[in-house]
């Protein structure tokens, strides 16, 4: 598997690509293409371009969650797929493959809306809309984990704003991605709300292998609690993982506490990983 870094908060030092405080992955395994979240911008496209990466043979989309710096990319993914169209180059209809509550609007504090601008209508008359809470396999080896189950009382504890119907949003459709390589598993992860330690634990228990290679993607740890912050680092000596590349939603201080128990990777737009 080849997962190459389309856009993160960080941009690697003397490569000249777009960042912002939005998650993108490009997953290539076997004979499929796998365009893991979109981000918050075009920055994600822009920096395929650069990485010779063509979107418009992705075979699949995976969402994380529905939150605008994982989803507002949509906006203008559709319009290159669109202008394809008109201009008849040769391009894919990919399907869309997230959890069944990644359209839902969701606001918060006085911001009336931080979920999709693109409803699941508007969005089922462009892709192909796989919608679902169970695991599915998107390669032999590379697997959509669905609604994950939260297990550690230090995580996943307080919600971020409101859904459409008031009540508070714990982000149920976060998700994530697992690869089964011959040395263990890789973890994908867009933020990690579902916390990062009751994701590994899933896939393990999905997967049935406790070898780690490697995590990559956002942890959550934002000014974390010191009680979410301890339980992590704990998890994390036992777990032993191969490397860490935390990267998105993951803060300097946590990084620096995470790399007292793990081996922390650098991560920016433009990283290439071959499993």
């Amino acid at each position: 598997m080849k997962l190459s870094v389309l856009v993160d908060n960080n941009t690697l030092i003397d490569r000249y690509f777009l960042g912002e405080p939005g998650l993108s992955f490009f997953i290539e395994d076997e004979d499929t293409s796998v365009l893991f979240d979109v981000g918050y911008s075009d920055a994600f496209i822009k920096n395929a371009q650069k990485m010779q990466i063509d979107l418009l043979k992705t075979d699949k989309i995976v969402l994380s969650h529905g939150h605008l710096d994982h989803t507002w990319g949509l906006f203008p993914l559709v319009q290159l797929f669109t202008e394809a169209k008109l201009e008849s180059l040769d391009h894919t209809k990919p399907s869309l493959t997230a959890h069944p509550h990644v359209f839902s609007t969701r606001s918060f504090s006085e911001i009336p809306e931080i979920g999709s601008l693109l409803s699941e209508e508007k969005l089922a008359e462009h892709f192909s809309l796989e919608l679902g809470k169970a695991p599915k396999n998107l390669t032999e080896n590379l697997i959509y984990l669905g609604e994950i189950e939260r297990l550690f009382e230090f995580e996943a504890q307080y919600p971020i704003g409101k859904m459409s119907n008031g009540a508070d949003d714990y982000i149920l459709d976060d998700t994530a991605l697992v690869y089964r390589s011959l040395d263990g598993l890789v973890i994908i992860t867009g933020c990690s709300h579902a916390g990062i330690c009751n994701i590994i634990e899933y896939a393990k228990n999905l997967c049935r292998d406790d070898r780690i290679v490697d995590i990559i993607g956002g942890f959550h740890l934002q000014n974390p609690s010191q009680q979410q912050l301890e339980g992590t680092l704990k998890y994390m000596k036992k777990l032993k993982p191969d490397a860490v590349h935390a990267c998105h939603c993951t803060d300097l201080q946590s990084k620096i506490e995470l790399s007292q128990v793990v081996p922390i990777e650098e991560v920016g737009a433009g990283l290439v990983l071959e499993y």
